[in-house]
């Protein structure tokens, strides 16, 4: 059962079978951006959370 729950300036609650949960930086590519991956997870379904500036 999926659950996500997300308050705009508040907290997040992901209630799910989460594989691992890992931080990168968004980086350029070509015109886009993109955000590197291992290769285990082509194909995987993913959720990207984009953080205000501000933190570390």
């Amino acid at each position: 059962m999926r659950e996500i729950k997300a308050v705009v300036g508040g907290k997040l609650s992901i209630k799910d079978n989460v594989e691992e949960i890992y931080e990168k930086r968004v980086t350029p590519y070509g015109n886009g951006a993109k955000i590197d991956a291992q290769k285990k997870y082509i194909g995987k379904r993913v959720f990207v959370i984009v953080l205000k500036d501000g933190g570390v």
